[in-house]
Order: structure tokens, then sequence, then C-alpha cells
């Protein structure tokens, strides 16, 4: 009898395991124009996105987090003519520095994507030619005002004092023939999308901004080029290159192996989450989920718009001379100081303003005197009083439905795109705990229970601290977590079934260690 028991719970377990679907949660940044060198408003959009994916990871979800370089059209081919190269000279120069960017910056990307790839004139080729094949792609002249720069046409009603809206500066009048996409044939197909799926494109002001480009009504738009060849080959018309937009938008889709493995694709679309900044909503919000309705797949599941870091009120930008350099401020501040900056001061979906100042106050005050002041005080006195042996939480601690509300907070924020509120939330808890340390004063207490008691809840405090921060500050909370004695790391498989009071336990002796975020004059 009890073989026949183990015998059924091995195939009960086995059958559990079969049918147990792990969430996918696909990722996607823009892809980055490698005419320049990556300033702190690519890495803002960077670490943001970085960090929901780390976040998703810790939810036991399968994370596809997916970047790369958009590397065609008219400026690449003009700066590697400046420079005496090949467009594929050129942009073999320059894309190495964004990855070498990321990895400085700690970005866990899964997949760098260069459009200059096989794969992606593959899947950009078998894209569009299902959209020219349903009808919607026809040949014409086309006379227009083209910023170059942009790579992107514009009405004269966008114009701001006749010049490029978002450059500031002259557009050009170009005449050729191209290929042209049918936009104005899904005017009602992306107005009933839209209602159907409110939280498609978030936030919601940015939502109704789309929509307002809609409502205008929608021209059809040039997709082709044939004054320049740097670009994806048209299959059907060899005179033909695609315009950089149409080929840059498709990326999301070479990643999952669109055209090449349709098992593949089916599996990681639905949970497609694209991260864009405000001035790519047309293309994003408009553009691309027509085009995705005209190749006779669905469009996106989430975009979400994050607004620009400025400097002097400024977007950052090569005409501009203003940009800041994110290698710099690392080495100046350090790395999670600069990505915990970067989430913690502007909320995601507005505009931010950069400062030196403001990274100085935002370093002294959260990191130096609130996280890394209690991280001090803790182990110190743990060291000195207690011989370094850490006492455990008290199940009922003043401290301890604090700390439930705090994460339940912070949890609710990253699941909605909010980093700053989650970050809130989390030095919320910090806050209250040094507040504890300040009236009970454990440096004053002699070794016994009111001692324990108050280092138990506070060791368990920065446990939980550690879990919830890691997605911002990876290399703190790992370091944290060993200067409390825990083995493993924050980020381990079960981080979030960890979240409840009174777990903490360590059989390591604690050290006063040396101050985690000294502060800055």
């Amino acid at each position: 009898m009890l073989k026949i028991i183990r015998a059924l719970t091995a195939v009960t377990s086995l059958f559990i395991a079969k049918v147990h679907v792990v969430s996918r949660f696909f990722i996607t940044t823009p892809i980055y124009y490698v005419n320049d060198v990556p300033h702190l408003g690519h890495a803002y959009t960077m670490v943001s996105t970085d960090s929901i994916a780390r976040w998703r990871r810790l939810c036991g979800e399968e994370v596809f987090f997916l970047t790369g370089t958009d590397e065609h059209g008219l400026k690449i081919a003009q700066a590697a003519a400046e420079n005496g190269m090949s467009p594929k000279q050129w942009t073999d120069l320059l894309s190495p520095r964004f990855q070498d960017a990321w990895r400085k910056l700690n970005i866990s990307y899964d997949d760098f994507i260069r459009t200059t790839e096989t794969r992606h004139y593959e899947t950009v080729q078998a894209f569009l030619s299902s959209v020219y094949e349903n009808g919607y792609i026809y040949k014409d002249i086309y006379r227009g005002l083209y910023c170059v720069p942009c790579e992107a046409y514009y009405q004269e009603s966008e114009l701001s004092d006749g010049n490029c809206p978002i450059h500031n500066r002259p557009v050009t009048v170009m005449e050729e023939e191209n290929y042209f996409f049918r936009l104005s044939a899904f005017t009602d197909r992306l107005l009933e999308w839209y209602e159907k799926f409110p939280n498609a494109v978030r936030p919601l002001s940015k939502r109704n901004e789309a929509l307002g480009f809609i409502r205008q009504g929608l021209q059809d738009i040039s997709i082709t080029r044939t004054s320049i060849d740097w670009g994806v080959p048209v299959p059907w018309d060899d005179q033909h290159v695609f315009y950089v937009w149409y080929d840059a938008l498709i990326n999301y889709l070479t990643a999952i192996d669109y055209g090449r493995d349709a098992d593949r694709f089916k599996a990681w679309w639905p949970s497609v989450h694209h991260v864009i900044g405000k001035d790519i909503i047309r293309f994003h919000c408009v553009w691309w989920p027509a085009m995705c309705m005209a190749a006779g797949i669905d469009p996106p599941a989430n975009i979400f718009v994050h607004g620009w870091l400025l400097v002097g009120g400024e977007k950052m930008a090569k005409s501009a001379g203003n940009k800041v350099d994110p290698l710099e401020l690392v080495e100046d501040f350090g790395l999670d100081a600069v990505r915990y900056y970067l989430l913690r001061d502007t909320n995601f979906g507005s505009d931010g303003d950069f400062t030196y100042e403001a990274l100085t106050a935002r370093y002294n005050s959260d990191l130096a005197n609130n996280l890394g002041n209690l991280l001090q005080r803790v182990t110190t006195v743990v060291a000195n009083k207690l011989d370094g042996r850490a006492p455990q939480p008290a199940i009922d601690s003043p401290l301890a439905i604090f700390a439930t509300q705090a994460l339940n907070r912070a949890k609710a924020s990253w699941n909605e795109f909010a980093p700053q509120d989650a970050l809130e939330a989390v030095w919320s808890l910090i806050h209250e705990t040094n507040a504890r340390l300040e009236v009970v004063a454990p440096w004053k207490l002699e070794p016994g229970d009111e001692l324990e008691n108050v280092l138990g809840d506070a060791l368990e405090c920065l446990r939980l601290v550690c879990i919830t921060i890691y997605p911002v500050m990876p290399d703190t909370s790992s370091e944290v977590w060993a200067r409390i004695g825990l083995d493993g790391s924050p980020n381990h498989q079960d981080a979030l079934t960890s979240f409840t009071w009174g777990l903490y336990r360590s059989a390591r002796t604690i050290e006063k260690g040396t101050p985690l975020f000294p502060r800055r004059k």
C-alpha cells in the first residue's frame, strides 16, 4: 500500500510540474541611434527598464529584456562618409560603445539587437511582405518636409516656426518615389483598440496624446527611400530600402524570431511591454499598432511612456550641447548611487530635471544619513555589545505592521511601473527603523532582551529592505545582505515569498564595517 501511495504521489508531482506555467514578461527599450555616445537620458531609460526587469525576475517570472542600436538611415550614411568609412564600418565602431556603457551601468539585458544583423533583415522583410500582401502598401511620389536628425517627415502644422519640433532646426524638402503605408485605413481600428484596452498606453496623459494624433486624422506615410541604399532592401523592389522608423520598430519582433520561429514568437509577443520616451509616442503608439494590425498580429500589450530627463529645462541632445555623461557620474558618486537617484528623484511618467546639487542631496540624505547610517548603527552595536552575535526579530515588534504595509506599497508600485513610489515606500521603512533606534537608543543599553529585540527588529528591516531595493541597487543590496550576516543573495529564488516578518536568521558573526555611503561635502 505504501508503494502505491508513493507511486501516486510521484505521478501527481510530475503532473503538477508539467502543468505549471511560468508567467512571461517581455520588456523592451527603444533602440538607440549610434550617431552619438550614450548620455544620461539614455541611461535613465535603461536603468528604469532594467529595474523593472529585475523586479519581475524577483517575482519568479521568465523575463526577456531587449535593447539595442538603430544603425540605418541618412544621417548614419552621412556621418560614415564624413569619417571616410562605409556605413557598416562606422556602425561597427559605434554600437559597442552602447554595450560598454550598459555593462558599466549594470544593465541586465538578455538580448542586444543591431539592425544591421542578418536576423533583423529577415524579420523586416517577412513582416513588411505580410503588410504588402495584405494590401496596405502602395507606390507613389512623395514630397514632404524631412528632418534628417529625426529621420522623420513632418506636416507643416507640426513644425515650430518652420523648424523641427524636436531639434529646433530647419527641415528639408524631399521628393522621391516611395512606397507608402495606408495608415489612414486604421483610424477607426486604432480608436477601437484604445477603447478596448484602456491601459495599453500609460500614463493616461500620454494615452490621450496618442489619441489626439489619431483623431486629428491619419495620413498615409512613406516607408521606403530610393535616394540612399543604406537600409534593409525591399524584397519586392530592389530599387528601394525601408525607411528607418519602419525598420527600427520591427526590432521587437526580430528578437523573438518573427518569421523564423512561430512558436517562440507566439510564446513571447503577448507579454510585450515597450518602455519609450515621450518624443517617440507617434511612432510607437500610432504607427506601430497600425503596422501590427496590417501584418495580421495583435498590437503590443503595453506601452509605457516616460518623460524626459532635462538639463536646465531642456532635453539632453548633441545639438543642445547639454549632455551629461552617466559614466562620469558613476566614477564620482558610485554606480548604485546614480541608479538610485535616477529612479528616486523623478516620477517615471513625468519630466525630471538633473542637477549635481540634487544628486548630492539625495546621496547625503537618503543613502548616507538613512540607509548607510542604519546599517552602520546596527552592525556596530551588535559587534560591540553582543560580540557580533545577531539576535532574532520579535514577532510582535512594533515595526512588523509598518514593514508589511510599506512592502505592500512597494510591490504594488513596482507592478505599476512606478519605481519612484516603490523606493519612497522602502525609505519610509528605513526612516521608521532609524526613528525607533533614536527612541530606544540601543547603544546605551546593556545586553538583555530589550537590546536584542530592537537590534533583531532592525536587522529584519534591513533584510526586507535588501530584497526590495535589489532591482535598483543590486550591488548595494548584496553588500548589505552580507554585512548583516546572511548567506546567498537578496535575489534568491524565493525572495518574495520571504517577504514575511520574522524570518531573519544568521549564524555568522557580524562585524562593524566601513561606512557604506560616506557623506559628501
